[in-house]
């Protein structure tokens, strides 16, 4: 249904203005307090108006503290009757014989009304202030559920319910210019048909039905109309639904800005890794297809060369093209373990097994190296596929005596810790600078100090990481510059 102009209205509403009278009893009690109060001071003989009168007005600001300032000043004019009809001489009628007797009457009669006005003030603006700190307590607590999502419509269909679940009211619901759904925290609309919102959003004005507990209000960046949002089945203050406008419309910002950032970001670092790849991935062919170039070009000149010769041109060739196919290899291997698609056949295997295979494998690689393993015959066996753990410990060792001297030694030992495996292989190189190693293990991540001379495209630690990771494991690295760096990682024991 539409809100029509004779029900809605532009002006903030108060929940504390009620126009139902006091309810019957409560009269009907306090003139019963009265005359109970009369009936003891008679029985006692207890004639001392300054007495009664006390006890009197002690009686109207009990009345005004729990039921209001209109049975308040009812219990005055009884209490002030019942003090002149059977405190104030002459007993039992209402004449006042003493003029003095009127001013103590006339007193009591003002003192009543006027405490039970501060009274009943008194207890306005304690429950205000409690509200106050109510409503300040619930906006701080919605203010934290709106900084839980950095996802505009994940934070958009969660937005309504959170104003629910805070706010206590029956419905909620939210729209916005740019989008054609609307945002509910119930299948139902409440009243708070679309149209409304729309309307309210296009014009900027809020829209308040006391009678119906319903409210739609603008979402407001500075002068600017970002949405609208209604709330239903509830009397919230003016300030709190502009607050709760103000929080909604500043979450709603923020989350677009992070979001425009993260793809700005995206963007930056998809660019930058292109370039890097496209440097790296040149680089790294080019060598190789020279050295191609060079030698076939050497045999098919008819030069003369002898058999030895050919051999050797031959010999480079076949490197060469291996060193090739294995630069394809672990780009397409990278991709794989990116998405996921690699299978690994996971058994119990002793971790002498894969370093046997992977030393084997590294004879070149390693050349003067001297190496050193100290592993524990009685170490467990892990939950691994022995294929890909050989990879990642040939990628260890390619890396430590990439960037080791010649003639300085490899250490690899080994350890079982809690429920896992650890592995370490130490060498000997220059070390690593604090501020690289969180980036080591990136892709395409190469030690900026070695970039131009040693050769590698950075994937070999990526591609040890994802491994391992994907057993279940972890992988890091501690450094010192100038003493050497330890890779170590850690599998599930079987």
């Amino acid at each position: 249904m539409c809100f029509s102009k004779s029900k809605l209205s532009n002006v903030g509403y108060n929940p504390h203005v009620k126009n139902t009278p006091a309810h019957i009893f409560h009269y009907v009690a306090s003139a019963a307090a009265i005359f109970l109060a009369v009936v003891v001071y008679r029985a006692l003989h207890v004639n001392n108006p300054t007495t009664v009168a006390l006890t009197f007005l002690l009686a109207v600001l009990v009345v005004s503290t729990l039921w209001g300032i209109r049975v308040a000043i009812f219990t005055a004019g009884v209490a002030t009757l019942a003090f002149n009809f059977y405190f104030l001489p002459p007993i039992g009628n209402f004449t006042v014989a003493d003029p003095q007797n009127w001013v103590a009457l006339f007193a009591f009669l003002v003192t009543a009304v006027i405490a039970s006005q501060l009274s009943a003030r008194a207890k306005r603006e304690a429950l205000n202030a409690i509200e106050r700190r109510q409503d300040v307590e619930r906006l701080y607590s919605f203010s934290q559920k709106l900084l839980t999502s950095d996802n505009v419509v994940e934070l958009l269909n969660l937005l309504p319910r959170y104003i629910v679940d805070v706010f206590g009211v029956k419905a909620a619901a939210l729209s916005l210019p740019d989008r054609a759904n609307i945002y509910r925290s119930s299948p139902a609309t409440d009243g708070m048909e679309a149209h409304d919102l729309q309307l309210v959003c296009s014009r900027g004005e809020p829209r308040i039905d006391n009678q119906s507990k319903q409210a739609i209000l603008p979402l407001r960046m500075g002068l600017r109309t970002v949405g609208s949002f209604g709330v239903s089945g509830s009397f919230l203050s003016r300030q709190t639904l502009d607050a709760m406008s103000s929080l909604i419309a500043i979450a709603i910002e923020r989350v677009r800005a992070v979001e425009n950032l993260s793809r700005t970001e995206a963007a930056r670092e998809s660019e930058q890794l292109r370039s890097v790849l496209l440097d790296s991935v040149t680089h790294e062919f080019r060598t190789p297809l020279t050295a191609i170039k060079a030698s076939v070009t050497s045999l098919l000149s008819g030069s003369g060369l002898d058999q030895a010769q050919e051999r050797e041109l031959l010999t480079v060739i076949n490197e060469e093209s291996d060193r090739l196919n294995r630069l394809v290899g672990e780009a397409t291997e990278m991709a794989q373990l990116d998405a996921n698609k690699v299978e690994l056949h996971l058994a119990p295997h002793k971790i002498q097994d894969a370093l046997a295979a992977a030393m084997e494998s590294s004879k070149k690689i390693l050349g003067p190296h001297p190496v050193e393993i100290r592993l524990p015959d009685n170490l467990p066996s892990v939950r691994m596929d022995e294929a890909r753990i050989k990879e990642v410990l040939m990628h260890l060792l390619e890396n430590a005596a990439k960037y080791s001297a010649a003639d300085a030694p490899i250490h690899i030992t080994g350890e079982a810790r809690d429920r896992f495996l650890m592995t370490s292989v130490a060498d000997r190189g220059p070390g690593i600078d604090e501020f690289e190693l969180s980036l080591i293990f990136d892709k395409f991540y190469r030690g900026r100090n070695q970039r131009t001379t040693v050769q590698g495209t950075g994937m070999g630690l990526a591609i040890a990481k994802a491994i391992v990771e994907a057993h279940g494991g972890t992988i890091g690295v501690t450094s010192q510059l100038g003493r050497g760096s330890v890779f170590y990682f850690t599998l599930p024991t079987a």
